[in-house]
């Protein structure tokens, strides 16, 4: 299963500068993603972080990888859709986080999210990214679901 920018937004409440998927190469809903972040020199952290040196911080990487979680953990669950305005979906947890290399601008962002264990309140996922085939950050990563009050 693919997905476009339009899909995508149609699943995930993140907007600019936040959305940090671009599209979905593969998906096995409630098992496992590929998607790609294409990274530009218009990212508005590369202002600050650094002008002289543009890095993609190493926690945009990982936000990149949870929001790839939520688009396949609950694909065809009508019940629980992170775009729902009465859903939150919450990054909680990152642990044995790696940052092997720099991120830059140019660079294309493969995102790989595999599920370890999906339920109603708490999912617990392994993920990596890569660029050119080479591994550039890994983590374990825990989302809370939570339904909010109106």
């Amino acid at each position: 299963m693919e997905l476009d920018i339009r899909q995508i937004m149609a699943r995930l409440p993140h907007r600019y500068p936040m959305l940090l998927i671009d599209r979905v190469l593969e998906m096995v809903p409630g098992k496992s993603i590929v998607a790609v972040k294409n990274v530009t020199i218009n990212e508005p952290f590369f202002q600050g972080h650094f002008p002289h040196h543009p890095v993609m911080p190493g926690v945009f990487v990982i936000e990149a990888m949870a929001q790839a979680a939520a688009l396949f953990s609950f694909e065809g669950n009508p019940e629980v859709n992170p775009a729902n305005k009465k859903i939150a979906y919450y990054l909680v947890g990152v642990d044995e986080a790696r940052f092997r290399r720099p991120v830059v601008p140019g660079d294309q962002l493969r995102l790989e999210v595999v599920a370890d264990r999906i339920s109603r309140t708490m999912c617990k996922y392994t993920g990596k990214a890569f660029v050119d085939g080479k591994e550039v950050a890994g983590a374990k990563l825990m989302c809370a679901i939570r339904v909010l009050d109106e």
